[in-house]
């Protein structure tokens, strides 16, 4: 499959700039030199249409135009976040049946690696047998088994040529997410600029957004919450600023009233995508609003007891993995439960991540809303755990400001949700976290 489409529309951006990386600007005729620098490359080191080729590292010139280059070589790409554990990056290379690996390291200098590995897994044959291009994309693992999803490159690209606006954009999701490549290809296809961060905590983030002047910023609510924690936002000029577009994981809703308050004139965009499916079109009631409108003229959504289900062509091929979650119709349930109001929905978090007290049903999300609005709590990650008397009891595990005893930790938590949450609700068993409870895709740890 040639993306010759893709480089016909870059070709006419020919001296705008398409990326900022380490202050280094290059322009989209720089960036397409890199792509035939590329293609030859991979000539002189045998790599040939339908290889399983794996790309270690992080959004940079080498691997945004190592990426593109692949995909019109016919290759099947596993992009490996340098973010990963050695032992996870070993078995996702080994699910994948990795033929060739390429290492970017963080100057943009490469390596390359023939592996003598032969792919056996009927998916990744079919899609060889039929020229066509592929991605496989490792699931987050924040509440399970990683799982290995195969896509038709072609079918995910196609959404792209659709002109859509073009913004400053800084890259915020990962290399080896789908929100991440979705933010590259929709900013490229379209003549916008893409801002590249090798550190992504709030100092950074903004400190970015104010030297290069970034009019879209893709995150996640757990990096929000941390905004908010660092009042970094105070410290630089954010003027540029146009929207926030948030996914990944639930929004709390004290966490989107916060930021909205503090940054009144920024659109909040809730965004909705799976590694299986791709990134859907979504729009927000309002900036301030959990209610959104998600599809597009390539989704097909339904409700099935209240769990969204979604059809569409982009979806993935399968699971290298696992079996298949299609069902006979080609529906695929997202496990997400959801309230729905005419043509929006509210994401209330996953089947999976639902506490059963009693036969009653707590969304975690609920409680770490209100959680996040005492007083010295800089963090919070709500679970649930067996009991022999209600099933579940509602636990929350916190990150304090600055020491505080736990019994009186216990008493100001249990007296401050007294009037916000029914009693079932409130944490019946407290603990103080000292680490991080979220993964380095900014996405909070259930497990």
């Amino acid at each position: 499959m040639s993306i010759q489409w893709l480089l016909d529309k870059m070709k006419s951006f020919s001296d705008k700039e398409a990326i900022i990386w380490k202050t280094n600007r290059y322009t989209y005729k720089q960036l397409l030199d890199r792509v035939d620098y590329w293609k030859t490359t991979l000539r002189d080191n045998g790599v040939s249409g339908g290889q399983v080729v794996a790309i270690e590292g992080d959004f940079s010139p080498n691997a945004c135009a190592l990426l593109m280059s692949l995909v019109d070589n016919g290759n099947i790409i596993v992009p490996l976040s340098s973010t990963l554990p050695a032992k996870q990056k070993s078995e996702f290379i080994s699910v994948a049946e990795t033929q060739v690996k390429y290492s970017i390291d963080s100057t943009d200098n490469f390596k390359f690696e023939a592996l003598k590995t032969k792919t056996t897994n009927p998916l990744i044959r079919n899609l060889q047998s039929i020229n066509e291009p592929g991605l496989i994309l490792f699931s987050s693992g924040s509440t399970g088994k990683n799982k290995a999803a195969l896509h038709n490159f072609t079918k995910l690209l196609n959404k792209y040529k659709t002109t859509r606006p073009a913004y400053r954009t800084l890259i915020f999701l990962l290399f080896d997410h789908i929100g991440g490549i979705n933010t590259l290809f929709h900013s490229l296809s379209n003549g916008g600029c893409l801002i590249l961060i090798s550190e992504r905590d709030p100092e950074a983030v903004c400190k970015a957004i104010q030297d290069y002047q970034v009019e879209l910023l893709p995150t996640s609510p757990t990096f929000l919450n941390l905004l908010l924690m660092s009042e970094q936002y105070k410290y630089f000029d954010l003027s540029s600023l146009k929207i926030i577009s948030y996914g990944t994981e639930p929004m709390p809703e004290s966490t989107l009233k916060r930021v909205h308050e503090i940054l009144p004139d920024i659109r909040l965009l809730q965004t909705y995508g799976l590694s299986e499916l791709g990134i859907l079109r979504s729009k927000s009631r309002s900036s301030d609003s959990l209610w959104v409108k998600i599809g597009g003229e390539d989704y097909q959504t339904r409700v099935v007891d209240d769990i969204l289900h979604i059809k569409t062509d982009m979806a993935m091929l399968g699971y290298l993995n696992a079996p298949s979650p299609f069902d006979e119709e080609g529906w695929f349930n997202t496990e997400d439960r959801v309230e729905v109001d005419g043509e929006y929905f509210r994401i209330l978090g996953r089947k999976t991540d639902i506490i059963n007290v009693g036969g009653q049903k707590v969304y975690p999300a609920e409680v770490e809303s209100v959680l996040l609005e005492l007083e010295g709590i800089t963090d919070v990650t709500v679970t649930g755990e067996s009991n022999p008397i209600l099933g579940q009891i509602v636990v929350a595990r916190v990150n304090l400001a600055k020491e505080e005893k736990l019994t009186d930790l216990k008493k100001r938590i249990r007296d401050f949700c007294k009037s916000r949450l029914n009693p079932y609700k409130i944490p019946q068993k407290i603990e103080i976290a000292h680490d991080n409870q979220y993964t380095a895709r900014f996405k909070r740890m259930r497990r």
